[in-house]
């Protein structure tokens, strides 16, 4: 018999969050939608986006705007909630773009990130 284990694949710490923000961009059917959600689980990098009510697929580019600042984000997997009615994403941010929530983390992951934007070394 195997052991499982879990392994943690992400590079940052996430932040537990619930925080309200408007998500647009083409679905599955090649519709826009534009439309209210929630962001949890919130890192430099990504967020776990809830109460979806359009269909995504992974690698499926989205726009994200929170608290007046917009960045583009990568679907990264959907699945839907308990309910069977929302949608969930995991989503991670297009390097070239600020996080939106970048100022609601830890100081260390925003100290982590100005070093890694300035080309020093980084610490991981």
């Amino acid at each position: 018999m195997g052991i499982l284990r879990n392994i943690e694949r992400r590079r940052e710490s996430r932040t537990p969050s619930d925080l309200p923000l408007t998500v647009w961009g083409i679905d599955v059917r090649g519709e826009r939608f534009l439309q209210e959600a929630r962001a949890r689980d919130i890192s430099l990098s990504g967020a776990l986006l809830s109460g979806l009510d359009t269909d995504l697929r992974s690698g499926d580019v989205i726009g994200i705007l929170y608290a007046g600042r917009k960045a583009r984000f990568r679907v990264v997997w959907t699945r839907y909630d308990g309910t069977g009615e929302k949608m969930q994403a995991a989503v991670h941010r297009d390097p070239a773009d600020e996080c939106p929530w970048r100022d609601l983390l830890p100081n260390e992951e925003n100290w982590k990130s100005s070093i890694s934007a300035s080309g020093e070394a980084q610490t991981e």
